[in-house]
């Protein structure tokens, strides 16, 4: 009946990768890689928010640690470990500002495909990638009616580790703005669009429940 939860969990993924290259890379490197993971991890869970698909109050907070080992399927060696807070304060009756940290890492043999990225609106994924990665991200909604609302966002984020340390590492500033409509009252459950401006272009996306996962 409580709020904390602890739990485990196993990661499996199988992939076939084609490289295009050309040049003197094409004779060095072959054009199909087959790559396996497979990693067994716990995850510790605090959670008091009022609604799992949209929330007004509350917040959530996990630890997530993950080994992937020749043992158990692993081609390679590698853990994975992730910690994150999403947070929601009702500020007036028609205002919630939520907010957002979330700080992942790798160590070991890691596949290109699952080192750390920055995760915000308005990257495009796996453009800003190293060992380690960080994210802080602000969110304002407005209820303007019962059934309507407008919301804005600003994140930063910054990835460091093999190429540079923290001080040095890669910085990205977004920010955006949408809509919600509540398409399931008994479940508050809201849908809608958001536009975000990265660093390098302008993105839509389309939401179901809240933006953050």
């Amino acid at each position: 009946d409580g709020n904390t939860w602890l739990g485990g969990r196993w990661i499996y993924l199988d992939f076939d990768n084609k490289l295009a290259l050309d040049g003197p890379l094409s004779r060095l490197l072959p054009d199909e890689m087959t790559q396996r993971s497979s990693g067994l991890g716990l995850v510790l869970e605090h959670d008091t928010r009022d609604n799992i698909f949209t929330p007004n109050k509350g917040w959530i907070g996990a630890l997530d640690l993950t080994f992937y080992e020749p043992s158990w399927g692993s081609d390679t060696r590698f853990q994975s470990y992730r910690g994150h807070a999403f947070g929601y304060w009702p500020i007036a009756k028609t205002l919630v500002l939520a907010g957002r940290a979330d700080v992942r890492a790798v160590r070991g043999d890691v596949p290109f495909y699952q080192v750390p990225f920055i995760d915000l609106r308005g990257v495009p994924a796996q453009r800003y990638q190293d060992q380690n990665t960080a994210v802080l991200e602000a969110e304002l909604r407005w209820n303007v009616t019962p059934r309507w609302a407008a919301i804005g966002f600003v994140g930063t984020g910054r990835a460091w580790g093999r190429r540079t340390d923290f001080s040095e590492g890669d910085d990205v500033l977004t920010k955006g703005i949408g809509f919600r409509y509540l398409l399931a009252r008994q479940l508050g459950l809201w849908v809608g669009l958001d536009y975000a401006r990265g660093p390098e272009e302008d993105v839509f996306y389309i939401q179901v429940g809240s933006a953050w996962r």
